[in-house]
This record gives C-alpha cells, structure tokens and sequence, in this order.
C-alpha cells in the first residue's frame, strides 16, 4: 500500500515538473556576421506592460547598476578582436551590465564567466564606456538588442527599449584579415599542405610519384620537420629507391634526434636497418 502510494506521489510530483509556462522575459540568441567577425548576443527580453522603465519612478532608477536585461547575466561574443568605441576588446564572451541615467548611460564590459550577473558586481570592468542617450519618438515594448548600420568594417551595438536608445560604435579588421588571406592564398600552398597532399597519397597508395613531388617541396628546405622527412623516406622505399630513401630516413633520425622525439628516433633506425639489408 505504501509503495503504491509512494509511486502516485512521484508520478504527480514529475506531471508537475513537466509543466511549462510562457516566460515573461523570454530568452533571445541574435547572431549576426560584420565583415569576417561573427558576433552572438545571447540575453532575457523583458517588456514595458505599461510601467515606468527608466527614472526615479521606474523599474529602473537612475544611476543603478543592471543587468541589461532580465533573469542571466547578458552575454555577448565575438569571434576576432574588435573596437569598442575605439577601445581594443580581444575576441571572446563578455557579460554587459549598464548603468542608465537621465542623458547618458554607462557601459561596463566584463569577461563572461558566469549566468549569474551579480557576480560582476564588485568587480573591476574590463573596459567602461559614457554613451548619451537617444531620445526616440516610438515606443519599443520589450527590450531589445541588436546590430545595425553594417558596413565591411564596422556596425552598431543598439539597445533600445521604451522610450530609449543607445547606440555603442563597433570596428573590427576585416580589411587586415581579408588582405592577409589573400596573400596567403596568392603565395602558393605552404609547405604544410604539401605534406598533407603528400601524406594522403601516400596512405590511399595512389601516385606515388606526384606524393613524392609534394613531399620533397615540403622537405626540401632546411626547416623540414622530422615526420615530414620520414614520410617522404617511406615513399621512397614504396617506390624501391632504396638508397634514397636510406639518406632521407638518416636525415629524419638527426632531426628527431635534435626533436628528443624517441618513437621517430625508433622508426627510422629500424628502417634504415631493414632498408640496408
């Protein structure tokens, strides 16, 4: 009896936690792409339902520290460094936490670590901006954050919400990350890619000869790396050149040698064993 009891228990006890409810400050994920940089803005939305918001009489006074948002901490990330107003920010996630005033905000940015705001209450921003306030004529109901005015280069960070709005200038180097992929691209394939063109050849045993091409282009110069010369001493041995492939595994036994990498130091002596037989 006791058990069956204690089953009906549980089973209304999970009915209820299963019960879902609509939020009143829904949670928002905004993901917008500026040039190269990808930027995620994830934060709680909370609406006016005909109350005061900003003020001495509002649900957000003057000169208070909040959230910038409801229920977590809100956080934004962006995948390359930027300019926040002119103030350099590394790439990462940061948590926002503003303190709205009459004529200007101001705007404090904080490593993210935690959902929970009050954490970076006492602690000491990252960077801090003034930012005057924008008075606008149409009220937005619930608050919202968003990225706007977006050029190659650069674009806004807006919050607005009732009767106000804040508009943060962000600048990020597309043009330098866009003109180094170019040269990069324009130089050639690395070393690096060659090896890897090399490698894969090698492993599907098709066309040796072109994998052997690649692999003497990445082990030609004096900065080749021990695996790289190994690769290309095992091509040679699959192509039955024996005596090459015995001076290109000598070659990588010094460089692993010097690399104190013992597994490679082991593979070669035991090929150049094997090979001069």
């Amino acid at each position: 009896m006791y058990k069956v009891l204690f089953m009906s228990i549980m089973m209304v006890i999970t009915a209820n936690a299963q019960l879902r409810v609509p939020a009143l400050s829904p949670s928002s994920k905004t993901i917008q792409t500026v040039g190269l940089t990808e930027i995620e803005i994830e934060y709680s939305r909370p609406s006016k339902r005909d109350r005061t918001i900003f003020g001495e009489d509002g649900i957000i006074p003057y000169g208070e520290l909040w959230r910038t948002g409801a229920n977590a901490a809100t956080k934004i990330t962006f995948s390359d460094d930027l300019l926040i107003s002119e103030t350099p920010i590394k790439k990462g996630s940061y948590a926002i936490l503003t303190k709205p005033g009459k004529n200007s905000w101001d705007l404090y940015v904080y490593s993210y670590e935690s959902q929970n705001w009050s954490t970076y209450v006492d602690r000491t921003p990252i960077a801090s901006f003034t930012i005057d306030r924008i008075k606008s004529n149409q009220v937005v109901e619930t608050f919202l954050m968003y990225i706007d005015q977006i050029t190659l280069n650069s674009a806004q960070l807006i919050f607005t919400w009732d009767t106000t709005k804040i508009v943060l200038p962000l600048k990020f180097m597309t043009h330098e990350k866009t003109m180094a992929a170019i040269y990069k691209t324009l130089s050639g394939p690395s070393t690096f890619d060659y090896f890897q063109a090399a490698l894969y050849l090698h492993e599907a045993q098709e066309d040796l000869e072109k994998a052997l091409t690649y692999i003497q282009k990445a082990t030609k110069n004096e900065n080749a790396l021990f695996f790289q010369v190994y690769r290309e001493a095992l091509i040679l041995a699959d192509l039955d050149r024996k005596t090459e492939a015995i001076l290109a595994a000598k070659r990588s036994l010094a460089l692993s040698k010097k690399a104190k990498n013992k597994d490679f130091i082991r593979l070669n002596e035991k090929n150049i064993k094997e090979w001069s037989k």
